[in-house]
């Protein structure tokens, strides 16, 4: 790793701890030839996953376009940078393990990334769900948000 203060190739990791339920490594560095130290985090990350889509065209999966449905959906919603990080990290391990041969639907990942908003913000969820399902008209809408009021309901 280069030191961002004398850009030498030699540093050593002086620590590591894990973050984000064992999703994330924190090391901490030092640069061998100036002593300055540093941090980095290593994570996860999905590569070479290819996306099925509705029409049939096929495209590499981005993190991004994830990242930014979600946060629409969550837009003016209680929700801290760490938990819609650890949101994401479970989304992305969940497109990992339903993955085939590096393949997986958009209808896959749509079903997914409603399964972790209906646990984490039901308003998003509906937000979310209302974009991804296309309703056609209020009464589906109605019936989606029924379904949750129930769901509720039947808990108590």
């Amino acid at each position: 790793m280069k030191c961002p203060s004398c850009h030498n190739l030699d540093t050593k990791v002086v620590d590591s701890r894990v973050l984000d339920d064992n999703i994330a490594i924190r090391r901490r560095r030092e640069c061998e030839k100036c002593g300055f130290r540093f941090s980095t985090m290593e994570e996860v990350e999905i590569l070479n996953l290819t996306v099925m889509k509705r029409e049939g065209q096929e495209m590499p999966y981005d993190k991004e376009r994830l990242v930014i449905s979600l946060q629409k959906a969550l837009q003016k919603r209680p929700m801290t940078p760490e938990r819609l990080k650890r949101i994401i990290q479970a989304i992305e391990q969940d497109i990992q393990n339903k993955s085939k041969n590096d393949r997986i639907t958009s209808e896959e990942i749509g079903e997914i990334v409603m399964k972790h908003l209906k646990k984490a913000d039901k308003v998003a969820y509906i937000r979310f769900a209302s974009v991804y399902r296309d309703f056609e008209d209020i009464e589906a809408f109605s019936e989606e948000v029924n379904k949750l009021i129930n769901k509720k309901r039947n808990k108590k």
